[in-house]
């Protein structure tokens, strides 16, 4: 059994800064690449923001120089900072991780979704 937990989500002004964060737990072999989803009422879930187990980082145009990714590999745990947020911001955040996990000492690929965070950006 694996999951992953999302916190750190809430309500803050435009211009204003949260910090989320995903921890990972259970029978995790290795992680590959974890990442974050968005998910805005009417819209569909879109990428935000990657990182893979080489650090190797992607982001959406619309979050680039604002959002950053980032991950404790020790703690099975990705962090997302989001700074000068506005109010298209708002949307639950989702966590994702592509990751090995163990079954009976077997090793099995699989992907891990939380439950979501919400964001809210107030005006």
């Amino acid at each position: 059994q694996v999951q992953v937990v999302e916190s750190g989500g809430g309500l803050v002004q435009a211009g204003g800064s949260l910090r989320l964060s995903c921890a990972a737990s259970g029978s995790i072999f290795s992680i590959n690449a974890m990442a974050w989803y968005r998910q805005a009422p009417g819209k569909q879930r879109e990428l935000v923001a990657s990182i893979t187990s080489d650090d190797t980082t992607n982001y959406a145009d619309s979050v680039k120089g604002r959002f950053t990714i980032s991950r404790d590999n020790a703690k099975n745990t990705v962090y997302l900072q989001m700074n000068n947020l506005k109010p298209e911001d708002t949307a639950v955040y989702y966590c994702n991780a592509d990751l090995y996990i163990t079954i009976f000492s077997l090793r099995r690929r699989s992907e891990v979704w939380g439950q979501g965070t919400l964001v809210t950006i107030s005006t």
